[in-house]
């Protein structure tokens, strides 16, 4: 037995580590996945589960861009290390409005939006929205291709988009993008500061629901929960790399459609059995 829930939670690390970046909602997916794979826990420890595994995710993000967003490096001149800082200070700025809300509303949020009605909506809202903003920019130049290029009140209107994520099947990463690019962002600048953003978002939501379940784990939930880390960590790191090569030459429309396809599914779903 378990090894069966070492298993899953295998699975349920590389869910979260696929759809954590790409734009698609990773709640979406959870929800899904949870109808038929089962973790042999308690709600409570399932909830927190599946918020915690994400520090996994954030790790892969601070050690593949850790040179880079490290200011204290005695190889980086003096102006390196001040366009480091004006980047945090940014990221600063972008976490503030997803900050205040998530503390102040989220337990009130998922209690009233976590359900397979508001995730097939913003799954289905946010896929036909990615699709009719990428047709608009088409022949669109974008007005930032530089972090040194991105204003602190831009830096602030993204911050806002992300806040929509807080509505389950939203898609933190797929708001984040889709506000930048909205405000003049080049693709690959919207899904680095996505990431960027990421860090103390998710840091400061795993941190709070594990404070809440507190720390009396058991041997076996301290092995699923660090399983399920490690594996979302490993595949965090591939799906990293292949968005930003991916963005290069591509726009975000196949996963627009994606959402669209996996909204109806959701609900399909969920009529057929219910």
């Amino acid at each position: 037995m378990f090894f069966i829930e070492l298993l899953k939670s295998v699975f349920l690390g590389v869910v979260e580590g696929i759809t954590e970046w790409l734009p698609i909602s990773s709640t979406g997916h959870m929800i899904l996945v949870d109808e038929f794979i089962h973790l042999n826990a308690s709600d409570a420890f399932k909830e927190m589960f599946l918020v915690v595994i994400q520090l996994g995710a954030i790790l892969a993000v601070v050690l593949m861009y850790f040179d880079r967003l490290n200011p204290f490096s005695a190889k980086k001149s003096g102006k390196e290390k001040e366009t480091i800082y004006r980047i945090w200070l940014k990221v600063i700025v972008g976490v503030i409005p997803a900050g205040i809300l998530g503390v102040l509303f989220d337990d009130w949020i998922n209690e009233h939006f976590y359900n397979y009605v508001t995730v097939t909506a913003t799954l289905i809202i946010y896929g036909v929205l990615f699709i009719i903003i990428e047709n608009r920019n088409r022949n669109r130049v974008a007005r930032i291709t530089r972090f040194e290029e991105l204003p602190y009140k831009t830096a602030l209107y993204i911050g806002c988009f992300q806040a929509l994520s807080l509505i389950p099947g939203t898609s933190r990463s797929g708001a984040t993008i889709l506000g930048a690019i909205i405000l003049g962002a080049s693709r690959q600048i919207a899904a680095e500061f996505s990431f960027f953003l990421s860090v103390p978002i998710m840091f400061g939501a795993s941190l709070i629901k594990l404070l809440k379940f507190g720390f009396n784990l058991t041997g076996m939930e301290i092995a699923l929960l660090l399983t399920g880390m490690a594996v979302a960590f490993i595949v965090s790191a591939a799906v990293i790399r292949f968005l930003l090569r991916y963005v290069r030459n591509n726009d975000f429309k196949a996963f627009g459609w994606y959402r669209i396809v996996l909204g109806v599914l959701v609900l399909s779903y969920f009529l057929i059995t219910s």
